[in-house]
């Protein structure tokens, strides 16, 4: 009852001034976004100190020699110090000399010449006009690409993926262990001719090539209606394969067109591209005739589903196998944006998706595991 009346009190303070909901939505919003670079200063701070301390045990080890067992000397008096801190553990300290070693003071590309850790990869570099994006990342990302990607355009790559499409580690970790960025841009499209660049970019970073569909396994001839329900029935994982941001909006999905019916094989939505996808399953090696289908599907969601604020509709062929010369014909004067991928069942596909980001200390253990 207190409450109550405590709320009423608080509303009578308002003295009716009808524009009040608006102006604390505005003032909540402001809050939010102080708290949102709160974070992100609090990280890169973190990122820093760590750079530092890298620095520090890296050219202390070089003037006096020590080893293994300063750094656990170490371990101790900090966590003995800063017990409210993580972070100090004696393989965590090893990470943040790598982690000086390898990258600039301004943690945005690996170190020059003067660096004999990152000589390999300053070669890469040359053709390239990137920097990294290392400060927009928590610790545990950069430490799992520090330790698992050392080709630097992939690791680019898969810091931008992480920060677009709010990866958490674990995705992280199972998309370098199906090498996602192996098969990025293999796919066939027309991506390039049919959107604006920066578009066209997000939408090649969202489809790949091919789809592993480990959940169906057939011992016997299967058509792609087969393939259709085995996927509805797996829809978790069919997500997780397709990506992060999707939506299932159904199979058989029904349209109408000048009174006629239509049957979308499997309709999706990204909610980060703000796009319908149009899926065409085949069970077949490509055929040109499959596009005309999928560019006319492309239009009528376009018409008859898109509102205000959602993006072209893109269409996704998958077939069993491709002629990439076919593919690009068949493409090259298509008007609606299209990709042809392969898809492969029954390999396996890593299990225990978690949606809890782990700790420091979880992912030391994993690391060392391998």
């Amino acid at each position: 009852m207190a409450k109550n009346i405590d709320k009423q009190a608080i509303d009578n303070l308002a003295d009716g001034f009808r524009g009040y909901a608006t102006l604390l939505r505005k003032i909540k919003q402001r809050v939010l976004i102080a708290q949102q670079r709160a974070i992100y200063a609090a990280n890169e701070e973190m990122l820093r100190m760590y750079w530092d301390i890298g620095g520090m045990l890296q050219q202390s080890q070089e003037a006096d020699g020590w080893g293994k067992k300063t750094l656990q000397r170490l371990s101790v008096d900090l966590k003995n110090d800063y017990s409210e801190i993580k972070g100090f553990s004696v393989r965590n300290m090893q990470c943040m000399i790598q982690f000086f070693n390898e990258y600039n003071q301004e943690l945005t590309m690996v170190k020059g010449a003067d660096s004999s850790i990152a000589q390999s990869m300053i070669a890469q570099l040359g053709e390239y006009n990137f920097s990294l994006p290392i400060k927009h990342l928590g610790w545990t990302h950069n430490l799992i690409l520090l330790q698992q990607v050392k080709d630097i355009r992939a690791r680019y790559w898969y810091m931008v993926q992480s920060i677009t499409s709010h990866w958490n580690t674990r995705y992280l970790q199972e998309a370098i262990k199906l090498d996602d960025y192996g098969k990025h841009g293999a796919l066939a499209n027309n991506f390039t001719a049919t959107l604006p660049v920066p578009e066209a970019n997000d939408v090649k970073a969202m489809l790949k090539d091919p789809y592993i569909f480990d959940m169906l396994t057939f011992t016997e001839q299967y058509n792609e209606r087969d393939v259709e329900i085995g996927l509805v029935k797996h829809v978790e994982k069919f997500l997780v394969e397709m990506g992060a941001g999707f939506a299932f909006m159904g199979r058989q999905y029904h349209i109408n067109v000048s009174g006629d019916d239509y049957y979308i094989d499997i309709l999706m939505y990204n909610t980060f591209l703000h796009r319908y996808l149009v899926i065409e399953l085949k069970d077949t090696e490509f055929m040109p005739e499959y596009i005309g289908k999928l560019n006319f599907y492309c239009s009528a969601v376009d018409d008859i589903l898109c509102r205000e604020g959602d993006n072209r509709t893109i269409g996704l062929l998958l077939c069993k196998s491709k002629d990439r010369i076919k593919a690009e014909y068949a493409l090259r004067d298509i008007q609606k944006p299209i990709g042809i991928s392969d898809y492969e069942l029954g390999q396996a596909l890593p299990k225990d998706f978690r949606g809890s980001l782990p700790t420091i200390e979880e992912i030391e253990k994993e690391l060392e595991s391998h």
